[in-house]
Parts: C-alpha cells; structure tokens; sequence
C-alpha cells in the first residue's frame, strides 16, 4: 500500500512561533508511519518558507526541526513550491498568519486539503472579540466585557470599564492566543499599562471582567458530526496561567477527566459543540469554559488550532476518550480531506 503524504508547516510570524515548533516536533514522531511520508516545511519569522526534513519512519529521540535560530536560508523556497497532489497539509501555526484563516485561504487557493477548521471559522474564532458577539446571539453564557480599539481614548475606556465592569480585569489581544500580551490588572494604572502591552500584538483589545472560576476545557472532533470530549481542568500552581506558566515553567497540571458534576459535564459538551456549529467549525476545536464557585459556566475561547505537543490538553484529553495521538492524527487527516471533497463540491 502506497503512503499518504502529511505535510507539517510550522513555524510562523506570530509571537506563537516556539509553541509550533514543539507541536510540530510532537506530531513528526507521533505519527503511523505505515501509512505516511512526512515532509516539513518552516516558515520564518519574517515569512520565508524553508523546506526542512522528510521523514519516511519515526525520528530519532534527538532530532530537532528547524528553527529561527538554525535556519537555513539557501533550502528557501516560493509558498507555492509545497504543493503536492494529494498531500494532505497540517497547518501547526498557532496565532496570527496561521490559525486565523490566511493559511488556510493560501491552501485553498492552492488547492490542497489540510487538517483543521476553514477560511471563514478559523478567522471568527482567532478574533475573541467576534468570538463573543457571534457566541452571544446562540444564547452561550460569557463573562462580562469592553472592548478598546487603537486610536480610542483610553481615559474613556478606562471609565467605561470602571462603569460596567469590576476588578480585577483581565486584558487580551484579541487576534493571539497561548496567553501571550494578556494581563490582569487591579487598578486603573494596571489597565492603562495592559492595554498598552497588548496593543503591542493587536490593535482591538478584549478587556475581560475577571472571575474566580476553575478553567475546565472540551475537546471537539468532526465536520458535520461533532462529537466532544469529557471536560478536562487545567490544575495550576500559579495565580496566573500565563505564556510562562505554560510554555516554559511548565508549572502546570491536568485532571483528565475534571472533577465536576455530571450534570456540568454534559452541559459544557452540549455548548461546546453548539460554539463549534455557530463559527461553521470544522476539523477540530478546544472549547475553554470558566466554572466558577457557585457553578456558574462561562465560554472564555474556542482554540481552533490547540496545542499539539504529548503535553497539551487537546490530544490528552482524547487519549481519554480511547482516540490516540496517532489515531487522532490520522482522524484529523479524513475530516480535512472530507472537507477538501466537500468544498470542492461546492465549485459548481
């Protein structure tokens, strides 16, 4: 039997770049190599797209992918030169220029099938602030927000906030994920410098009313037939689950499946698809819920491209569920070339 071909993309010019690198890395040696050839291709910090390593078994424990820091500028090649009939594509970019749909259009234009969600949901949900007005007409429960645009009056922002909301507030870019930019802030001093911070990653900011709430996360599979996953808590062991506490501290711990009421449980299932159904999702999503102390549930993100390294919730919480890693991986693979048919279908 012939191999399939899995093209990994990753990199990207998203301050998100490092955490693609090691999903990438997870998934060139999760994957069968019964059935795939795997050919990688990084793109730069500055947007150049370097072809790197195939791999036709299983990598070595000490081969690296290429990085910012290795990159070898004479394997450079056109965006165009990945192409390759009946390749599959796995975009792993996380952040602006990768899961917020201009990949995904460049690989519709190119007419490739890849894994994960399309051009229209992979952009509504990279944008929290869209995110939550599309989310509120489904009637899904969020917390309390404002927003500033760059080029509005911070003072009156500020005042805005102090009217509607309470603190602490959390401030978030609202085109990033992987908690980079975000901050919270307890004062109007704080805010002020937090939009500052986060205007550095975007110019729309989400100012988020902070709760006391555990963060419980839902895994969504599928195209037309979603199916969710058991909830899983990240368990942390600092006040703020920031960049660092996830990335590089990695002073983190997961409970798989989370302990809350069954009842909880099929409710956060039941919004997480019905999230996944009003952004036109496809592929595959981590649904994030706050649950607070007197069991109020709240939908804070839907990630549509969710980490993807051997630690990351989005593949341990479908290790639970009886699907993987490398299950998961060729599943992933059947729903984009399911959708590639289907959008070529539509062509008439």
């Amino acid at each position: 039997m012939s191999k399939e071909t899995l093209i990994l993309l990753y990199g990207g010019r998203s301050a998100e770049r490092d955490v693609s690198v090691l999903s990438a890395e997870s998934v060139m040696r999760a994957v069968n190599y019964d059935k795939f050839t795997v050919k990688t291709y990084f793109i730069s910090q500055r947007g150049e797209f370097i072809k790197t390593q195939e791999f036709s078994q299983t990598p070595a424990a000490d081969e690296k992918l290429m990085t910012n820091d290795t990159v070898d500028f004479s394997k450079q090649i056109k965006p165009s030169d990945i192409y390759e009939q009946g390749a599959v594509v796995f975009p792993v970019l996380h952040g602006p220029m990768g899961e917020d749909g201009s990949v995904q259009g460049f690989l519709e234009v190119l007419k490739m099938a890849y894994v994960g969600t399309n051009v229209l949901s992979s952009a509504v949900a990279m944008d929290k602030i869209i995110t939550k007005q599309v989310l509120q007409t489904a009637g899904i429960p969020q917390v309390a927000y404002e927003t500033f645009i760059e080029g509005q009056d911070v003072d009156a922002a500020i005042a805005r906030v102090k009217d509607h909301l309470s603190y602490p507030v959390f401030v978030k870019p609202a085109n990033m994920g992987s908690s980079v930019g975000i901050s919270k802030a307890d004062d109007d001093s704080q805010l002020r410098e937090a939009i500052t911070l986060a205007l550095k990653y975007d110019s729309r900011i989400l100012i988020e009313q902070g709760v006391v709430a555990r963060e419980i996360e839902v895994g969504i599979l599928g195209n037309t037939d979603v199916k969710t996953t058991e909830a899983g808590e990240v368990v942390k062991d600092v006040a703020f689950y920031d960049y660092q506490a996830k990335y590089i501290d990695n002073k983190i711990t997961m409970e798989i499946p989370a302990k809350i009421d069954g009842h909880i449980m099929e409710q956060m299932r039941e919004y997480a698809a019905q999230a996944f159904r009003a952004i036109g999702g496809c592929g595959m999503a981590r649904c994030d819920f706050f649950l607070t102390e007197d069991g109020q549930l709240y939908l804070n993100e839907l990630n549509t491209t969710p980490g993807f390294t051997q630690w990351s919730m989005y593949p341990l919480l479908w290790e639970n569920m009886g699907l993987a890693y490398s299950d998961l991986i060729e599943e992933l693979v059947a729903l984009g070339k399911e959708m590639f048919a289907k959008r070529e279908s539509h062509l008439i």
